[in-house]
């Protein structure tokens, strides 16, 4: 991926197969909202917020470039300071967010796809955010079976809840110092 002109910019690795991401500005502009949310309540928690698709995480599938996730801060460090590994493992996340444009291309990969490759890897938390028709979260968290055994046989992800404009998501995010994020999906679209 990174020999290419662009660098990768914009695109993920699908089993080899290079996938245009077209972000639309209000999509990255609710990524954005909820990266801001992310970094105020993780401020003192040891963890680094990644927004944005020129962040890479290796899953089954090959890369993807979620638009925002959670890592501990001693792995981005890795990562962006060493360069070793260059590609964030996605075992190491603790939590990853796609913001999904209606209609989209992408739209099927991330709420499908997407759900079972982060499963497999282990992450304790994704979340589906739409902005329209009604801003809303979506929270999936990792089935009832250890996470260690995960791997081979994991159950998946179950829906935790649903929490819609006007509601507020109260979200614990386990870390080395554990950290609680709250907000309401309003707030994503407010500028």
């Amino acid at each position: 991926m990174h020999a290419r002109e662009d660098e990768g910019k914009g695109l993920e690795l699908e089993d080899g197969w290079l996938i245009e991401l077209s972000p639309s500005a209000p999509h990255n502009w609710v990524s954005m909202q909820l990266g801001e949310l992310l970094k105020a309540a993780g401020a003192g928690a040891e963890v680094f917020v990644a927004v944005g698709g020129e962040w890479e995480i290796s899953t089954p599938a090959g890369i993807r470039k979620p638009d925002v996730f959670v890592v501990p801060k001693d792995v981005a460090r890795a990562s962006i300071v060493n360069r070793s590994p260059v590609i964030i493992p996605g075992g190491e996340l603790l939590l990853v967010a796609e913001v999904i444009s209606r209609g989209s291309a992408s739209e099927r990969t991330d709420r499908v796809r997407k759900l079972r490759e982060y499963a497999q890897l282990g992450i304790p938390q994704y979340w589906i955010v739409e902005f329209a028709p009604l801003p809303k979260a979506h929270v999936f968290v990792l089935g009832d079976d250890n996470r260690a055994e995960r791997p081979g046989g994991a159950s998946g992800y179950r829906l935790d809840r649903t929490v819609v404009a006007g509601q507020t998501l109260d979200a614990k995010i386990e870390a080395s110092r554990p950290f609680t994020v709250r907000f309401d999906p309003q707030s994503l679209i407010e500028f």
